[in-house]
């Protein structure tokens, strides 16, 4: 199982992309994505909507091994990532959960007790991107798996 969880929804033609996306990974693994409200900062400072959002995801999170989409993060080739998610469909408990923040990235206590923290590369990509560039990486590693040419 793999959820994709994430702060605030894509929009626009990020949206298309997202949902292309979403429907081919559903058909190659039990896949779910779950989004959650972002935190507006007219009330609030930076680290109380962090930690607003974080106790939204939290909850999302209970079984899974969570990987956290972070700048600072490790950064894996599209084979590592594969060979990532076929250790994690292999052993249990078979659920893996990829959080993606968002414009403020995620709460350093939920950074502090993930499993990996992964980086898409050195730039920063909006949140809303990073949601579909991780999306087309999920889907290209289950093609690796498989043996499928998509990656080739």
């Amino acid at each position: 199982m793999i959820d994709l969880i994430c702060v605030g929804s894509a929009r626009g033609a990020l949206r298309e992309a997202s949902s292309d996306y979403e429907g081919r990974l559903a058909r190659a693994c039990r896949f779910r994505l779950r989004e959650v409200r972002e935190e507006r900062l007219e009330h609030t400072t930076p680290a109380e909507a962090l930690e607003r959002e974080r106790r939204r995801i939290e909850p999302l999170l209970a079984g899974a091994r969570v990987v956290a989409l972070d700048s600072l993060g490790r950064q894996l080739a599209s084979e590592e990532l594969a060979a990532f998610v076929r250790e994690r469909e292999e052993l249990p408990p078979q659920h893996t959960a990829f959080v993606i923040g968002g414009p403020r990235g995620l709460a350093p206590a939920l950074l502090a007790t993930c499993d990996l923290r992964l980086s898409l590369g050195a730039p920063t990509l909006p949140h809303q991107l990073a949601r579909v560039v991780l999306l087309e990486q999920l889907y290209r590693a289950f093609t690796i798996i498989r043996g499928e040419p998509y990656h080739l």
